[in-house]
């Protein structure tokens, strides 16, 4: 099986299992899988399902490791499928990629490195490709919760 396969195979099994979720909870909602680079990514869009999305994304993290957990059981293999609900990771991406290019225009012209506020994992792997994007390096420190980007100037 190639590797673009077993990651549709992990979109399907992900899918599955949130529309029935979908269905014990009643609610409404439209599933789009696809693959982006090395993950599954699955999304649900609807009418209103911010209670999935929850407090700075803390419930759809939640849905997003027992769907990883949902998959794991079918195919024995660890996910890292990315679950997304009526955008907000996307939003969220948007949104970090921005103050990533103007943190990263601070560490140029000041030659100073930036320390970020505790991030998800979701939200460090976004200002870690952006930073490299622009040309910097950055790195994680800090435990679990309070793990936090330090993007570096260049040497």
């Amino acid at each position: 099986m190639s590797k673009v396969d077993r990651l549709e195979q992990e979109g399907d099994i992900a899918a599955d299992y949130l529309e029935e979720l979908l269905d014990i909870a009643d609610l409404d909602g439209d599933l789009d899988m696809d693959v982006e680079g090395d993950r599954a990514s699955v999304s649900i869009v609807g009418a209103d399902l911010s209670m999935l999305v929850g407090r700075d994304g803390e419930v759809l993290e939640a849905l997003q490791e027992l769907t990883r957990l949902a998959v794991y059981r079918e195919t024995g293999e660890r996910s890292r499928l990315m679950l997304d609900i009526s955008g907000y990771r996307e939003e969220k991406r948007r949104e970090l990629v921005a103050l990533a290019e103007r943190l990263i225009a601070q560490v140029k012209e000041t030659g100073e490195q930036v320390d970020l506020e505790p991030m998800s994992s979701f939200e460090r792997k976004v200002v870690h490709d952006a930073v490299k994007a622009g040309g910097l390096t950055s790195e994680s420190e800090g435990a679990e919760p309070r793990r936090y980007v330090v993007i570096l100037p260049g040497a």
